[in-house]
């Protein structure tokens, strides 16, 4: 489908838009509520909290470097389709979970799914954007994604306070459903494959599974999920122990407000400077943010900590993705970005349970502390492998 030159806000961009956002309202309010519900309803640990987010991220991971060559050989729409039906089954079989064990059974197939649906939206979104506007336009779904940030634990915050996990899981299936169904109104199209070498081909090489050209900056993405797993994971575990978990809600609101503040800036001078004039200032805050967390007291601390990793973390993932995509040519899209999330998945999985580990010997300050001291070595790793390369070559990119 061919999109025009100038109109980037076309009905199918559109739709992956909202595709994305319920796909990660889903994923983000699951993943706050989940750490409550296994200590408040099955009796688990916070140990166990971490393990089951990190076998839904260990699925993903395994699955992850085998996405892009799935895609490729099943095409766009099979894989976006297929994965999006089974993915929304998936969504409904939390209401039939009744101990810990089917829990994480469900949490490790479920992640699957997720792998292929999350690598294959992008080169999918991609194809609606206009060629002059792909920065800007990436840009914005990166942003209904961190809108799901937002949103998802809202409504699982708020939704909890008055009924049963199970109604929630059953409202959050429901969503994902919806999200399905935009998914199934895309008109996709498939890129011509390659002609062929094929036939001789019978096994795997590096090349199926990995892009090689995007490894640094994935590499960075990975340490910066490390860091951030500690408040994807376990904000909402602290906040209870602080007795501020009414306030947490408020906590996601402010951190998506910070990140659409800046917003327009970021783009603007991303554009004109370079990756790095955002990449570097954005470390510094998160890093800020995270030593804020440490300090937690109240619920202004609280939402203070919000506006510094809004503007840290919310700015940097999108930096770090699109310069993932922007090292690739198109066939190998599906590739650098299967590349780029297997490595950031594999943050949040060893970040999760490391995280629970530290928490559970040393307490949740200590740990936001040190996680704020792998922020500082992470702008290191940047400025050596990635900042010194893209500093060879202008970046225009309109974020």
């Amino acid at each position: 489908m061919s999109v025009s030159a100038e109109r980037l806000w076309n009905r199918s961009f559109i739709l992956c838009l909202f595709n994305n956002f319920f796909l990660f309202v889903y994923y983000f309010a699951l993943l706050t509520i989940l750490p409550i519900y296994i200590m408040k309803d099955l009796g688990g640990s916070v140990k166990e909290a971490g393990l089951a987010l990190t076998l839904f991220l260990a699925s993903s991971i395994a699955i992850r470097p085998f996405s892009g060559m799935i895609i490729e050989k099943l095409g766009k729409k099979i894989s976006m389709r297929g994965a999006g039906v089974i993915f929304a089954l998936f969504a409904f079989s939390y209401l039939l979970v009744d101990s810990m064990g089917s829990l994480l059974l469900v949490r490790f197939l479920h992640g699957i799914w997720f792998s292929i649906l999350t690598t294959v939206a992008v080169p999918v979104a991609n194809e609606f954007i206009p060629e002059q506007r792909k920065g800007e336009g990436m840009g914005y779904f990166v942003m209904s994604t961190n809108l799901g940030v937002v949103f998802g634990p809202l409504l699982a915050l708020t939704v909890i306070q008055f009924t049963s996990f199970k109604v929630l899981f059953g409202i959050l299936a429901v969503i994902i459903s919806l999200g399905l169904i935009f998914c199934w109104m895309l008109k996709i199209t498939e890129l011509p494959k390659p002609e062929a070498i094929s036939t001789e081909k019978t096994s795997l090489s590096l090349q199926d599974i990995l892009e090689v050209k995007v490894l640094a900056v994935s590499f960075v993405a990975l340490l910066t999920a490390f860091a951030y797993s500690g408040i994807m994971s376990f904000i909402t575990a602290f906040s209870e122990t602080k007795q501020l978990l009414g306030y947490t809600s408020v906590f996601f609101i402010v951190f998506a407000a910070s990140m659409l503040l800046v917003r327009p800036w970021v783009g603007k001078i991303y554009d004109r400077k370079g990756p790095s004039a955002v990449i570097y200032p954005s470390f510094i805050f998160f890093a800020i943010g995270l030593v804020i967390v440490s300090l937690i007291s109240n619920q202004w601390i609280l939402w203070l900590s919000a506006v510094f990793i809004g503007i840290g973390y919310g700015s940097l993932f999108p930096c770090l993705q699109t310069l993932a995509i922007q090292s690739v040519d198109k066939q190998r899209m599906g590739h650098a970005i299967s590349t780029f999330f297997t490595l950031f998945d594999l943050g949040l999985a060893i970040g999760s349970v490391a995280m629970g580990v530290l928490i559970a010997y040393w307490g949740f300050e200590t740990t936001y502390v040190l996680s704020a001291a792998l922020v500082i070595v992470t702008i290191l790793v940047y400025r050596q492998y990635v900042a010194k390369k893209q500093n060879k070559r202008p970046a225009s990119l309109e974020l």
